[in-house]
């Protein structure tokens, strides 16, 4: 009996987050879980095409635009179930065995709670607001993992091939909530320590209201 998930992650210039991503998934093979990880780049100059050949990835290239780079993914898996993952992103420790059951369950699409690599409060303030607008509102972000069956994803049309907000854009049409999974990811906090948590956080928020009043997401990107 064929492993029944295929993982998709979107990469470009990753190798420092494969590093901390790609072991994590041992845990799904050695379950019996995935069927193959997909890794579509968008032109990477540095050493993620060789980290993923040497991990076995499929490697699916092309332009660099997330939803293009995950649609272009999901189009050459295989699996009944899809688990699409950002390469910042490690999945926790018993992974597999919640996928199983949510599998098992037979509900819908779901993510991961979320978490950053990063002490203090500002990290918690900002993973609880993301927790709380995917549960209230079913919007959970990529960073977060998102796993659904390959028949809702087909139904719901795909990812967009937009170069943000692809994830708002599934979730909204998968036309139900999408549910949180009794696990929590750790997300790199490179871009939050950069930026400022802050200033970081009130950007992603004032561009998700944006996005929900109609501004186009290329609009958007020029401005991200």
């Amino acid at each position: 009996m064929r492993a029944k998930l295929s993982v998709v992650m979107p990469t470009l210039n990753a190798e420092a987050g494969l590093a901390r991503a790609l072991p994590a998934l041992a845990e799904g093979l050695e379950a019996g879980l995935i069927r193959e990880l997909v890794i579509s780049d968008g032109g990477s100059d540095d050493a993620t095409a060789r980290i993923a050949e040497a991990a076995g990835a499929v490697l699916v290239t092309g332009a660099a635009s997330r939803g293009g780079q995950l649609r272009r993914g999901v189009g050459v898996a295989r699996g009944e179930w899809l688990l699409v993952v950002h390469a910042d992103t490690a999945l926790p420790q018993g992974w597999p065995e919640v996928v199983k059951a949510h599998i098992a369950s037979g509900q819908g699409a779901a993510a991961f709670r979320l978490s950053f690599d990063a002490r203090g409060l500002a990290p918690v303030i900002v993973a609880g607001w993301a927790n709380l607008r995917s549960k209230v509102f079913g919007l959970p972000y990529g960073d977060q993992g998102l796993l659904l069956s390959r028949s809702d994803y087909d139904a719901a049309g795909g990812y967009p091939d937009i170069p943000l907000m692809e994830d708002v854009a599934l979730a909204r049409a998968l036309g139900r909530r999408v549910a949180l999974l009794p696990a929590t990811v750790t997300t790199s906090a490179e871009r939050y320590r950069r930026d400022g948590w802050l200033r970081r956080g009130g950007r992603n928020l004032w561009l998700l209201l944006r996005y929900l009043g109609g501004v186009r997401p290329e609009e958007l990107a020029r401005r991200y």
